[in-house]
This record gives structure tokens, C-alpha cells and sequence, in this order.
């Protein structure tokens, strides 16, 4: 974050994943009921853009159940096979379920709106379109609060804006449902706005029209998953000023002369790692320099509680490599 306070998580972890947990539970139950309706809707109506939500919420609802996949198993402990825990392993499973909102959402909105403009279509009572659509806006924007209380909650007590909180945040999870049902709120009123133009027209191009904008906008909330997803994949640091803290933090330290190297990795919400080459007073014994490592891991855990591991390498400085050794 833009604050060294923004790396402080809850002090129990258990707390935040049941959070995010919750607030996915939510968003899956309410897409689980939207997409049904939707389909039925769709088919009744004979609406483009009306099936094209109905696939934008089977995406979203599977979405979330491979998010619920990824919280559940990136809380196992650490074992000998996986000595630095599991936390990575929600990004894979985050990542792919932005592939299934490009795959089952997105590709079949623009596959069934482009149909639609080329062949048209028959118009059938958009009534129970309609209906559906107030109900399905009423569910989604449920879910959304859920969602959105959790960002102020988070952004307030790391006392950043709520919208770089949304940006940063190695918790992609409630990142996902944020912007799912942000788009799914938009893509309804498109559908709504589709259904209009063809009950006022009698054409079926505006809900073709309507059913490729909703493609074309989960297109961009797939992007932007995967994007964020593939960054905390690859190795993302904590940001600048965190960094800079935590080597502020380590100079503080008794008979620390200089951090060589710092190395930092973001491995879930709560899990940080430390990595750094550290020069040692010279004059120093063993004994005092193992104080200062576990003094410096202390306190770095104090401020940053989720700082879960802290590896330090001592290293000769720089003139005393010159000097060729002690």
C-alpha cells in the first residue's frame, strides 16, 4: 500500500479468510438463483442479451465456487512437501476463474450477440425479462454491499482509499466479487437497456448490441483478475513504502550496520515474506549476532503482523569485501 501501515493485516488470519469467505458464499448463492431465472427469461423473451446474462451469472457462480476452492486450500499449514504453506495456491485457483469468466461468460455474449445482429431474432413478452432483471438488480446489489463493506473495512483500518485498497490488495478474492457484481449490475441495466430498444423498435439489434457490450465487459473484469492474479503468481514485493519500512526497521536494530539486500514476496493476504543480506558490526560475536537476528524478526513481526517468515543471511559489507576479508 501507499503507507507502511497498508501491509498490517488482521492478527488472525482465520478472521479475514472467514470474511472473504462469507462475502463469496453470498455472491455464489445470489448468481446460483440469478442465472436460472435469467435462462428462463431469456428463453421466454427470446432475448440475446437476456441469455447472455444467463451466462454471465453460470460464469460468476463458478467463479465463486473455484474462489471457495482457493480460500479453502490456501489455509493448509505448511508440511514438509510444501514448506512455505499453501497461500499461493488461491491465485491459481483465482486465475482460473478468471479464464472461466473470459470462456463461459464472455465468449458465448459475444458469440450470441453477433448472432443475433447477423440472423436477428424473434421478440417474444419481455415482461418476465423485465421482472427478472429488478429482481436479479435487487440480489446482485445485496451481494455487492457484502462486498464493498469489506473494502471500507479493510482500506479504513489501513487507512488508505477504498479504491486503491480494490487495486492493491493480495485479496483477490473479494477483489473478484467486488467487480463481478459491479459488471453484473451494469450488464443488466444493458440488458434492460436492449430489451427497451427492441420492445420500442421491434428490432432485435439493440439487444444484440446490448449482448456484445456485455461480453466486451467481462472481457475487461477477466482481464483485469487474470492480470492481477498473474502478478501475485510471478512474485509481486510489498509495495515501496512497506519495504522501505521494514529496512528502516532492520538499520534500528543493535549492531545491524547496513541491509545489502532486501528481498520481499507477497505469498497470500496474511503471508509475507523477508528476505535480506545483512552486514553485521564487525567487532560482533555469534551470540550477538543471533540475538540480532531474532531481535530483528520480533520486531518486524510486531509491526507488520502479517510478516510470517523472516530469513536474514549475514554478509560482509562492502569495504570489507574490498579489504579482501576481517
Amino acid at each position: 500500500m501507499s503507507d507502511a501501515k497498508a501491509s498490517r493485516e488482521t492478527e488472525d488470519g482465520e478472521t479475514e479468510g472467514g470474511e472473504s469467505a462469507f462475502t463469496v458464499i453470498v455472491a455464489a448463492a445470489a448468481n446460483l438463483g440469478i442465472a436460472v431465472a435469467k435462462a428462463v427469461a431469456g428463453l421466454i423473451s427470446g432475448s440475446s442479451a437476456m441469455l447472455s446474462e444467463a451466462a454471465h451469472s453460470v460464469a460468476d457462480t463458478v467463479t465463486e465456487v473455484m474462489l471457495l476452492a482457493a480460500l479453502k486450500r490456501s489455509e493448509k499449514p505448511a508440511d514438509e512437501e510444501h514448506p512455505l504453506g499453501y497461500g499461493p495456491e488461491r491465485y491459481i485457483w483465482a486465475m482460473l476463474a478468471s479464464i472461466a469468466t473470459f470462456v463461459g461468460g464472455a465468449v458465448f455474449s459475444i458469440y450470441d450477440g453477433v448472432h443475433t445482429l447477423v440472423a436477428g431474432e424473434e421478440l417474444g413478452d419481455p415482461l418476465v425479462s423485465y421482472i427478472v432483471l429488478g429482481v436479479a438488480f435487487l440480489l446482485e446489489g445485496y451481494s455487492l454491499r457484502t462486498g464493498v463493506k469489506q473494502v471500507r473495512r479493510e482500506a479504513s483500518r489501513l487507512r488508505v482509499p477504498d479504491t486503491y485498497y480494490l487495486r492493491h490488495t493480495p485479496d483477490t478474492a473479494v477483489k473478484a466479487v467486488v467487480m463481478e457484481d459491479s459488471a453484473a449490475l451494469i450488464g443488466l441495466l444493458l440488458a434492460a437497456g436492449g430489451l427497451l430498444g427492441g420492445q420500442l423498435s421491434g428490432s432485435g439489434v439493440w439487444d444484440g448490441i446490448a449482448s456484445c457490450l456485455i461480453g466486451l465487459l467481462l472481457v475487461y473484469v477477466a482481464w483485469v483478475l487474470g492480470r492481477s492474479n498473474a502478478q501475485l503468481l510471478i512474485g509481486r514485493p510489498l509495495p515501496a513504502a512497506v519495504r522501505a519500512s521494514v529496512h528502516d526497521e532492520l538499520l534500528s536494530v543493535p549492531h545491524v550496520v547496513d541491509v545489502l539486500e532486501l528481498t520481499t514476496l507477497i505469498q497470500g493476504p496474511t503471508e509475507m515474506l523477508i528476505a535480506a543480506k545483512v552486514d553485521f558490526r564487525d567487532m560482533a560475536t555469534a551470540a550477538e549476532v543471533e540475538w540480532a537476528c531474532e531481535e530483528a524478526e520480533a520486531r518486524l513481526r510486531e509491526r507488520f503482523p502479517s510478516i510470517r517468515r523472516v530469513y536474514l543471511d549475514p554478509t560482509p559489507g562492502r569495504a570489507q569485501r574490498v579489504r579482501g576479508g576481517p
